[in-house]
């Protein structure tokens, strides 16, 4: 599954791993990606999103009709 929220935008960062003798090795932070679905009354249907949870807090204080017309904008599909 793609590690992108679909709300915010949010990709994994890149950073190394320090050990007791500061060798330096890659590493990744994954951002915390959850497949979620929601009921949209003015499309009649229910929507499946790969949002953050900070995507879902947007979604919780925007509310989901102005995400989805956001996201329609943008050309996501959803």
């Amino acid at each position: 599954m793609s590690q992108v929220c679909q709300v915010t935008g949010a990709r994994p960062a890149f950073g190394n791993n320090v050990s007791h003798s500061h060798r330096r090795t890659k590493r990744r932070f994954d951002v915390n990606v959850q497949r979620k679905r929601y009921w949209v009354p003015s499309l009649g249907r229910q929507v499946t999103l790969r949002v953050s949870a900070r995507g879902i807090k947007a979604i919780d204080q925007r509310g989901i009709e102005a995400v989805v017309s956001d996201l329609a904008r943008r050309g996501e599909r959803f």
